[in-house]
C-alpha cells in the first residue's frame, strides 16, 4: 500500500506587515501554532480544541480560521502542490466585541 505524505509549510507572506504591529503574546501564539503545524501536520493540529479551527462561510468560503486569543483570529487557506501542503495566512484581525 502506498500513500502520499504531505509536508506542511506555513507562509506569512501576505501578513508580514501585520506581524510587526501585533501584540507580542498574539505573535507568540501564532508562531507556536505554525511550529506545531510544521512539526505535527495540519490534521493533528486541527484536533487541538484551544485553536477552535473552523471552516468559514460566505465570502470567506474556502478559508479556515483559528483563535489566537479571545479577541484575535487568524484566517488561512490551504494549497496542496507536489507533496507540499502550504498554509497561507491571509489575515489576522481583532474582533470588536
Amino acid at each position: 500500500m502506498t500513500y502520499i505524505a504531505f509536508m506542511d509549510k506555513v507562509s506569512f507572506i501576505k501578513v508580514r506587515k501585520t506581524l510587526k504591529v501585533l501584540p507580542a503574546h498574539i505573535l507568540r501564539n501564532l508562531q507556536r501554532w505554525a511550529m506545531q503545524v510544521e512539526m505535527l501536520g495540519m490534521n493533528e493540529v486541527r484536533k487541538v480544541p484551544g485553536y477552535h479551527d473552523e471552516p468559514l462561510k460566505g465570502k470567506r468560503r474556502g478559508q479556515r480560521s483559528i483563535r489566537l486569543s479571545k479577541a484575535y483570529r487568524a484566517f488561512y487557506t490551504e494549497y496542496k502542490y507536489e507533496g507540499i501542503n502550504t498554509i497561507s495566512i491571509e489575515e489576522i484581525n481583532k474582533h470588536e466585541y
